[in-house]
């Protein structure tokens, strides 16, 4: 019995959970307070593999100029860290976030 292990194109099939494990994805999380507005913003950015595990955290030192960023989360609760955060809301459309290509 033989099994066809290759394409049309004679290239070998990759299944979707090999490709998705090298996809990463950058997201940004800011911490915010809203109910003292002046307390500065503090942001990171966090390196996830496609099931969301979090490969590398960074805090950066002032906000991003650019949008390269796949997903931006906020939390408002006015915590300092990350790890002491229960939630988070996602941020549609938001300016560092990147455009879908058409």
């Amino acid at each position: 019995m033989h099994i066809n292990t290759a394409g049309l194109d004679d290239r070998p099939f990759i299944s979707n959970s090999v490709v998705s494990s090298f996809m990463k994805r950058k997201i940004l999380i800011i911490l915010s307070n809203r109910w003292n507005r002046s307390q500065k913003s503090k942001f990171l950015e966090i390196d996830c593999d496609a099931e969301g595990n979090i490969l590398k955290e960074r805090r950066l030192r002032s906000q991003p100029r650019e949008a390269r960023y796949h997903e931006v989360w906020e939390n408002d609760e006015g915590r300092s860290e990350f790890a002491s955060c229960h939630r988070f809301k996602r941020q549609y459309g938001h300016k560092l976030q990147k455009r879908k290509l058409a």
